[in-house]
């Protein structure tokens, strides 16, 4: 009886001073995904993508324009990768042909630029294997290979070109199996880095994808919308 009344009993208010206390003893004993950032100023990340962005247009034997909507794009991502925001991805989203693909490479090679001068040896965790990019319709193509895929899935920092060209499903022993929503339902729950460039807008996402797939990049992804404008003419 005196058991039954002690489970019948109504907790008092919660105690948020004790909760402080058990949150601070906790937080110790856990471990917490970093986020990826530059380790500089604003200024300096906007220097950097932009020097690299430049080299990347040229090397595709393009002429380099540095018009509004090329600024206000390094600009932003220059800023994310400087702040302190929640978020541990990228998505890149417009029309065709306005830089999304080139600047993703820039930040590339910006990366491999800053990881070879050791800039980033206060977060080791995303330079055991630099940022590998792949085209949405390769993750379709590694989906019946087990072990490309789980690599691919655990790569601390992955970038995904294209995403919405794929094939939404395909088919494996004539069971339809969906690759994209499993590479990204992985990488939401390990808070791994990932860089999207789609040129889908947020409704098409979520047509496309699901309710369930949409909202993860809302949650995981910074977005950067691009003009529509084109520099393929």
């Amino acid at each position: 009886m005196l058991i039954m009344e002690e489970q019948d009993k109504k907790p008092a208010a919660i105690n948020m001073k004790r909760v402080a206390e058990l949150e601070s003893v906790l937080r110790r004993q856990m471990t917490f995904k970093s986020r990826f950032r530059f380790n500089m100023s604003a200024d300096d990340a906007v220097t950097l993508l932009t020097a690299f962005y430049k080299i990347e247009v040229e090397s595709r034997l393009r002429q380099f324009k540095f018009d509004a909507n090329t600024q206000k794009s390094l600009l932003k991502l220059a800023e994310y990768l400087t702040s302190e925001a929640p978020r541990f991805g990228i998505m890149l989203s417009g029309t065709c042909g306005n830089g999304k693909t080139t600047l993703m490479y820039a930040f590339q090679q910006a990366l491999n630029h800053l990881a070879y001068h050791k800039h980033f040896s206060f977060m080791d965790e995303y330079f055991k294997t630099r940022m590998r990019i792949v085209h949405a319709c390769e993750i379709t193509d590694l989906a019946h290979d087990v072990e490309a895929f789980r690599d691919l899935k655990r790569l601390s920092m992955l970038g995904i070109d294209d995403l919405g060209t794929e094939p939404a499903e395909v088919l494996e022993f004539g069971n339809p199996i969906y690759p994209v929503v499993r590479l990204i339902e992985h990488r939401y729950e390990s808070q791994s880095f990932t860089f999207i460039t789609t040129n889908l807008t947020p409704s098409e996402i979520r047509k496309k994808y699901g309710d369930r797939i949409a909202d993860r990049f809302n949650e995981m992804l910074h977005v950067i919308v691009f003009q529509d404008v084109t520099y393929r003419r």
